[in-house]
């Protein structure tokens, strides 16, 4: 089994770039590549699914069992050629101060992944020695094969810093990108804009494959990538055939963990995907999946979806369950208030108004757990997910759930979370349906439910 784990001394060294070249590198060889992200990632994976026409998927300790992990990642690499795993962070960078969880080090652990690892090579020549013989000293299970540097200003400058990197720690030196290169892509409050918004993606990516095949060893990094197989269990799903679930899916919604996705397909599920910026009504359908995104940018165009709206008002009305995370709650709620005070209406199922932020106002790991019984979790049951959002949702409607933070084993942060009413739940929370499978059977059975009544 080919693999090979990139990670970084830090974030913004150019990690994300380096992978994507990478990966385009391999593509263009008429590999068949499997993408991977470690963490809680949208945006990054969305080019990784371009460049490769393979759905990258999410590996989060967080939310997800090592057994689960591998079983994952055998399932999504078994019939490709190479994987490649970006890393996130640097590469002992985690949840708290614990090297060994939620870190890119820990994945490569799990997945017996060997590592490459990126660092920036500015301002640097023999001292690179040091930061790379520190990362490879700190957990010595972690196979760090290579190193590939960033942000050179020249030959001669690489020649140098590869020198001292191979005498005194015995890694090798797989290449190096020259700075100032001819590549970006534009940024906004979450991160880097989604693929799906940009043009000429096609052309930027064969310009970057072409840099990286000048100056990293592509051959080697196949080499390297060799390393123990991970085989596939196939896991028992219940039959929920007859169902259909409708997943909003367009530039306004489209952060997903696809296995999640994959999970109710497993389950025998029909899954049908709408625009709520372009169709005029959601597909025939027993629930619906609205994910996060950015609806605050397209507020004018979704409020303007009148038939779109009267749909959603319909199936309310009917009972079908409606899940929404993030940006998929601001679209239920009654309107999206922007950083200029303008104002625009939403879907209206739920009480409460969104309003943006300068300020990110919750980031990262939680814990949910149900006050009562909703439409994804039974009073008592666990949600385990991610917040990453610049907006607050101020309603009266009922939460859903008691949130925790939790270090080092003790919890540090509480608060109340998610909003239910009838047949809805809406959540900041991103969560991962493969890490309780129970919590998707819930929704399952409430869409099952609901249909025999309807009909």
């Amino acid at each position: 089994m080919k693999k090979i784990l990139i990670a970084a001394t830090s974030s913004n060294t150019g990690k994300t770039t380096i992978s994507m070249g990478i990966m385009k590198a391999l593509k263009e060889r008429n590999l068949r590549v499997q993408p991977f992200k470690v963490g809680p990632d949208y945006i990054d994976t969305s080019y990784h699914s371009f460049i490769t026409k393979s759905k990258s998927r999410n590996l989060d300790e967080f939310m997800l069992s090592e057994d689960i992990i591998k079983n994952l990642f055998a399932k999504n690499s078994k019939e490709k050629d190479i994987s490649i795993i970006e890393g996130v962070m640097g590469l002992y960078d985690g949840y708290g101060d614990d090297i060994n969880y939620c870190t890119s080090s820990k994945m490569s652990k799990i997945l017996k992944a060997p590592v490459i690892l990126v660092i920036d090579g500015k301002g640097l020549s023999t001292s690179a020695a040091a930061m790379v013989l520190g990362y490879k000293n700190l957990d010595k299970e972690v196979d760090i094969k290579g190193v590939i540097i960033n942000n050179l200003s020249s030959e001669n400058h690489y020649t140098m810093i590869k020198s001292a990197i191979e005498k005194y720690t015995d890694v090798e030196v797989l290449g190096y990108l020259p700075k100032n290169i001819d590549f970006t892509l534009e940024s906004r409050h979450l991160g880097l804009v989604p693929s799906g918004e940009l043009d000429n993606l096609e052309m930027k990516f064969k310009d970057l494959a072409n840099i990286v095949e000048e100056h990293i060893n592509i051959d080697r990094i196949i080499e390297l990538s060799e390393s123990d197989q991970i085989d596939y269990i196939e896991e028992y799903r219940p039959d929920y055939s007859g169902l259909t679930l409708a997943v909003a899916y367009d530039k306004a919604f489209n952060f997903y963990y696809w296995d999640s996705i994959d999970l109710f397909e497993e389950m025998n599920i029909e899954v049908k995907y709408f625009s709520p910026l372009e169709d005029s009504k959601v597909p025939d359908c027993d629930f619906v999946y609205i994910g996060g995104g950015f609806p605050e940018l397209f507020a004018k165009e979704l409020g303007n979806n009148l038939s779109m709206k009267a749909d959603f008002k319909r199936l309310y009305n009917q009972g079908v369950p409606i899940y929404a995370e993030c940006g998929g709650l601001m679209y239920l709620g009654e309107k999206v208030k922007d950083l200029n005070g303008r104002e625009f209406e939403m879907l209206g199922l739920l009480e409460g108004v969104s309003i943006m932020t300068k300020g990110l106002k919750r980031f990262g790991y939680s814990k949910g757990t149900a006050m009562d019984d909703n439409i994804l979790a039974k009073r008592g049951q666990f949600v385990f997910g991610h917040e990453f959002h610049h907006s607050d949702f101020f309603t009266k409607e009922q939460c859903a759930f008691e949130m925790t933070k939790i270090k080092n084993k003790k919890v540090f942060k509480r608060w109340k979370g998610g909003i239910t009413k009838n047949n809805i739940l809406g959540t900041y929370l991103h969560t991962h349906f493969n890490g309780n499978v129970k919590l998707a059977i819930n929704l399952c059975e409430i869409a099952k439910s609901n249909k025999e009544k309807r009909n």
